[in-house]
């Protein structure tokens, strides 16, 4: 089991117990590469375009953007699975809509200029618009530079990281930067006016800081892992196919050490929370504060619905190695909503970007 948790840079108690190393990630964007697992393939007809890209200093919105000009449609005629940062290098499909039309030419799409590229790596047509989530997850290869600790320890720490998962937090980016995003559902909660698509974006902030503070509180008590005996709510692994509540007994034990369950948390909307007992009054107890009061009879009033998340995340395919002294590489697949950086806040301090002058 895991040693016990500390607090990650981000604030949220992390489960493994002290820190094994110091360092820098994503100190340039190859440092920090993305490929999407496709959950299907072009089925070759269609007024879809499915486009495979790679891109560089771009976030997924204004690769969108671009194909939207190139195509000569609307941005709500081309779809995305998923998001990507812009401080990376990534693969990822998106789907335009070009019924009735030749499909353009790839070409004219690529750019590579100060530090932006765009390259269209295959092209074929589809059926359906490519939606959101619609894909098997993603692969993750992951430089840390300037490492300072023990190779022994972290080694140990990732083997453990592998055997027993990480809380499967949602990553900071989904707050904007400094949090502002949750100062500004609450001001929407308020009556502020905004966009459609700013009005998702900070729904899925509110949504996400309550899921992050029920798991902290797991977290803190140690439940995060196996579950609580009576009251929980399971997730299938691979699913969002959920079951309880129902008591932990011999046979759910033997599940969740397979990973073939996993204890949930709350994502707030209206109606009854779906768990009972303990489970139930940890999860009101952790998210009875009046901010959180406030976020959650926003998320009531916006119509969204009670559902439920995995408090565990199982990197898979998880393998490590040293290309030089004090440079540590990852590489792991992680389902579809889930972060990458949950994976690094286990191994300790790290800095984000480039080493100040």
């Amino acid at each position: 089991m895991p040693d016990g948790p500390r607090v990650s840079g981000d604030g949220t108690p992390a489960a493994h117990g002290p820190a094994v190393l110091q360092g820098r990630y994503r100190a340039v964007p190859e440092d920090f590469r993305v490929e999407e697992l496709p959950a299907f393939e072009a089925d070759g007809q269609g007024e879809h375009l499915l486009l495979t890209v790679a891109k560089r200093g771009m976030n997924t919105a204004h690769v969108a953007r671009r194909i939207a000009q190139w195509a000569g449609v609307d941005e709500r005629d081309v779809g995305y699975a998923g998001l990507k940062d812009r401080h990376a290098v990534t693969t990822q499909r998106f789907s335009v809509q070009l019924p009735g039309r030749p499909d353009p030419d790839p070409a004219a799409l690529e750019l590579d200029q100060d530090g932006e590229s765009l390259r269209v790596l295959h092209a074929r047509r589809h059926s359906r618009k490519l939606s959101r989530g619609a894909l098997a997850g993603n692969r993750f290869v992951l430089v840390v530079r300037e490492v300072r600790g023990e190779r022994a320890r972290i080694e140990a720490r990732l083997r453990a990281i592998a055997g027993h998962g990480v809380p499967n937090y949602f990553g900071v980016q989904r707050f904007g930067r400094g949090g502002d995003n949750l100062g500004r559902a609450l001001a929407m909660f308020g009556g502020r006016r905004v966009g459609r698509e700013q009005r998702s974006m900070l729904l899925s902030a509110a949504r996400s800081q309550l899921f992050n503070q029920v798991l902290a509180a797991r977290v803190r008590g140690g439940s995060w892992v196996a579950g609580l005996p009576e009251g929980e709510v399971w997730m299938l692994d691979g699913s969002r196919s959920v079951f309880g509540p129902q008591a932990l007994d011999a046979e759910l034990a033997d599940r969740v050490q397979r990973f073939d369950i996993h204890p949930t948390g709350p994502l707030w909307g209206r109606g009854g929370l779906r768990s009972d007992g303990a489970a139930r009054s940890l999860e009101l107890d952790a998210i009875a504060d009046p901010a959180s009061l406030r976020l959650r009879e926003g998320l009531e009033a916006a119509g969204l619905k009670q559902e439920r998340r995995a408090l565990r995340l199982r990197p898979a395919d998880i393998a490590w190695q040293w290309p030089a002294g004090d440079v540590l590489e990852l590489s792991f697949v992680l389902p579809p909503g889930t972060y990458a950086t949950a994976v690094l806040a286990e191994l300790g301090a790290l800095e984000e970007g480039a080493a100040g002058p």
